[in-house]
């Protein structure tokens, strides 16, 4: 990748904390390893679990120094702050519950937040928590990482191009089954909060996942959404969110769309699937396979682009890590989220413009998605009523 430097020359690595991802947490795994790929961060500080105990023992197991290891944020966030060395970044990948108020600790102490998605629990956080980002000199990276696949950078650059002419057609989908049996009543962590209201916020499968679709697809097409009408089910018994979402999208400009998302859908492993249509021809990306994109211009035949191949712009290329051929995918679209990050927070650190093509989503595209959610649970209470954002 051509963010990827000899060490000798690069800057020091970011400095990075983290709140959440304690020993078995599946989402901080990940981030580490992303933060970790390019060289560019080096985890120095974390609150790693709202159990003091377990926030210790995870803090030895990832080597951390004892005095750098807390047992809350807000701790974390003053101390690292007064600290010569103290984090420059921080990472937030607790249940969607705590986003708002970690944030805040550390956007009002100028120090930059890398988050997961989505947002906040809820769009009045998700709002406030914009105001202080807009307020604060810290940077606000949201970790949508499909938008870090190569493929993907390579649909919306084809898209801003005006290979697809004026847009028509937008379906998008997101669609497991590993919430197909009440999977929460077993003690399983991450089924747990996710079906939780008060952890997960009031959208389930439309929050946890339909996010992402809507996402994407506004990421790749630039289009805005300007109302909907949902109809959201919760098929296991007993389950306090929805668990099946579907919605029907209106966007600014007279483009109309359809997205699915549900976690009851057996056979379906992590189908996250996008197809756009306009008056010059139409693209299709499956996630599954990331590394290709078919393009199909009116009137001739179906291309396949790959990441890597020939047909690849220079946004793919960008993104790209690996020779043609070899895979590419959901760890590396996570990497390319930090290392757009990295440059962002480096270009802050030495007082440079941060470059033009760095992309990332932000806290505005963070607000869309709880207003999404918060629109689709409105829309569904009322039996599937056109709403608008």
């Amino acid at each position: 990748m051509a963010i990827e430097a000899s060490r000798e020359s690069a800057p020091a690595r970011i400095r990075l904390g983290m709140v959440g991802g304690g020993k078995d947490a599946f989402i901080g795994a990940v981030h580490r390893i992303a933060a970790r790929l390019d060289g560019e961060f080096e985890l120095v500080a974390g609150a790693l679990s709202s159990t003091p105990a377990r926030a210790r023992e995870s803090g030895r197991l990832l080597g951390l120094a004892e005095d750098r290891v807390y047992d809350s944020f807000r701790e974390m966030a003053a101390r690292e702050k007064r600290l010569r060395n103290g984090i420059e970044a921080v990472a937030i990948v607790t249940p969607n519950d705590v986003h708002y108020e970690a944030a805040r600790e550390f956007l009002k102490r100028g120090i930059h937040v890398i988050c997961d998605k989505p947002l906040t629990a809820t769009l009045s956080d998700a709002r406030r928590l914009a105001a202080l980002a807009e307020k604060s000199d810290a940077l606000f990276i949201l970790t949508h990482n499909y938008t870090g696949y190569p493929m993907v950078r390579q649909a919306r650059e084809m898209i801003a191009a005006g290979e697809l002419g004026d847009l028509r057609l937008v379906q998008v989908e997101y669609v497991q089954d590993w919430l197909t049996e009440p999977l929460e009543r077993t003690g399983a962590k991450q089924a747990e909060w996710r079906t939780d209201p008060a952890r997960s916020g009031a959208g389930g499968a439309v929050g946890d996942i339909g996010t992402h679709a809507f996402n994407l697809a506004t990421f790749v097409t630039g289009l805005t959404l300007t109302s909907l009408s949902a109809d959201l089910d919760s098929f296991v018994e007993g389950r306090r969110l929805d668990d099946n979402a579907h919605v029907l999208m209106r966007f600014a400009g007279g483009a109309k769309g359809m997205l699915w998302a549900s976690q009851v859908a057996p056979g379906n492993e992590n189908g996250l699937k996008l197809r756009v249509y306009g008056t010059r021809g139409g693209i299709e990306w499956c996630q599954e396979e990331p590394n290709r994109l078919w393009f199909t211009p009116f009137g001739k035949p179906k291309t396949l682009l790959t990441r890597g191949g020939a047909g690849a712009g220079a946004a793919a290329q960008r993104m790209t890590r690996t020779p043609a051929g070899h895979p590419e995918g959901y760890l590396e679209g996570f990497a390319n989220i930090y290392a757009e990050a990295a440059r962002a927070i480096l270009a802050r650190r030495e007082g440079r413009p941060i470059p033009p093509d760095v992309v990332y989503p932000t806290v505005a595209d963070g607000v869309a998605g709880v207003a999404f959610i918060e629109a689709c649970v409105r829309s569904s209470k009322r039996n599937a009523a056109w709403v608008t954002l």
